[in-house]
């Protein structure tokens, strides 16, 4: 493809710019001024406003242009999908690395933005961008971390997720026209209430850490007779899940709490799970959050996490947008380290069980609802929160499918004090309701 230039605004960026893509703009770029350049028959970026560049002089790089985007500063014509798949395709092509602007390509783009008038101090940061004060990891700052994202809208979550709302990869057991996200989430539910054994026995003490909007703690208990605790730190998903208890009549049996994983009190229990919650704790604390898991499990009693990875070497916090705007201080690993720091925990891994495609699925149809209800949902958290979620969940399927993130359960169980454990080597101890494995 050839590419075009003429002598406004855009050329000048496309210039500055050369040095960091490895020679013409992958993308066809229009400015503000009506100019043009960039690669003919490649997606259109529009930048809308000179400020897009004192954004980007400040913060170089993803969180500039991420700014931008969510605030229509910078726009992208068509699926923005398809225009990140093809600027990845041209990285890779061209062998590029990710590289910091060097010190003249700064002053060059400085020099614009004073000729341009737009020199100055950084820009307010957009107000949906997460501001979390405190020690890393205290509970005061994982309180904020966590309201910042789960406290948005239980009526906004509603829209996107399934009508159990789990918010996390389904299980997918069938390719049928008929079989749903909702089945997906179900057939996954399944799954985890087995994989710790809660079909082996009615009336089992269950911990769900980390409980969410509750589907799996009302699952557990509807359908395996589970006596069920429930922990969040956020108070839009207790008083979601309260409502549910009361309206499934399930009051004796499903318990949630305000509580942290650091203060529960009553433990041991029968079974343990933690559904996509270890990311949030951290890499230092994430010794005390296996401890937790241990402490609170009886001996012969089995613990599973389900836990999204980064490879090593990746950047672990999922990169500058999502820890700006999605989740502050999370913290991924590749599998093996969890794996290891689990098995330090005092409990034994019994199986490692990769789900990497199944969210590929799930965020596939999370995407599909939320495009198609795009209007509802700006109307209820407006256009910014709406493009700030529109990036998040294109990015977020990209990086399941092409293998820069992955999501794993990861079942083990605590050994007593001989070190022995309670599992049959001859029934599998999974299986589905129709009698398959799983």
């Amino acid at each position: 493809m050839s590419s075009t230039r003429d002598d406004g605004i855009a050329s000048r960026i496309a210039e500055l710019l050369r040095p960091l893509v490895g020679g013409d703009l992958p993308v066809r770029l229009e400015a503000w001024d009506g100019s043009v350049a960039g690669t003919l028959g490649a997606p259109t970026v529009r930048v809308k406003t000179p400020d897009v560049l004192r954004r980007l002089l400040w913060n170089p790089g993803e969180l500039g242009a991420a700014q931008a985007y969510v605030l229509g500063e910078l726009d992208v014509d068509g699926d923005v999908g398809d225009a990140l798949d093809h600027v990845w395709s041209e990285v890779r092509s061209r062998r590029l690395q990710a590289v910091r602007p060097s010190p003249i390509a700064v002053v060059k783009l400085a020099a614009l933005a004073k000729e341009l008038g737009v020199f100055g101090k950084p820009l307010a940061p957009p107000r949906s961008q997460a501001v979390v004060k405190g020690r890393l990891h205290s509970l005061v700052r994982d309180r904020a971390a966590i309201s910042h994202h789960y406290d948005l809208s239980n009526d906004f979550y509603e829209l996107v997720l399934d009508p159990r709302m789990a918010y996390s990869s389904g299980y997918w057991t069938s390719t049928s026209e008929n079989y749903t996200l909702a089945d997906a989430q179900r057939d996954k539910l399944d799954l985890v209430c087995r994989k710790i054994g809660l079909d082996e026995r009615p009336g089992q003490r269950f911990l769900d850490v980390g409980c969410g909007w509750g589907s799996l703690s009302l699952h557990a208990a509807e359908h395996y007779d589970a006596q069920v605790v429930g922990v969040t730190i956020s108070r839009e998903q207790k008083a979601f899940v309260d409502k549910r208890i009361a309206d499934l009549g399930l009051q004796d049996r499903v318990e949630i709490r305000i509580q942290d994983y650091r203060e529960i009190p009553d433990g041991p229990f029968d079974a343990v799970a933690s559904i996509e919650m270890g990311e949030h704790v951290g890499e230092k604390n994430y010794p005390t959050y296996t401890a937790a898991l241990h402490r609170n499990v009886r001996p012969g009693g089995r613990v599973l996490i389900q836990q999204m990875s980064r490879k090593e070497g990746d950047n672990p916090g999922g990169g500058a947008f999502i820890e700006s705007f999605i989740a502050p201080d999370m913290y991924m690993r590749p599998v093996g380290r969890t794996v290891a720091m689990i098995e330090e925990a005092g409990l034994e891994v019994r199986d490692v069980h990769a789900l990497r495609e199944h969210y590929v699925r799930t965020v596939e149809e999370w995407t599909e609802r939320f495009e198609n209800r795009w209007d509802d949902v700006v109307a209820l958290v407006g256009e910014e929160v709406a493009r700030v979620w529109r990036l998040y969940l294109v990015g977020g399927g990209m990086a399941f499918r092409d293998g820069r993130m992955g999501v794993d359960q990861i079942l083990s169980v605590r050994p007593d004090s001989h070190g022995r454990v309670d599992m049959d080597p001859v029934r599998p101890h999974w299986v589905g309701a129709a009698g398959h494995e799983l």
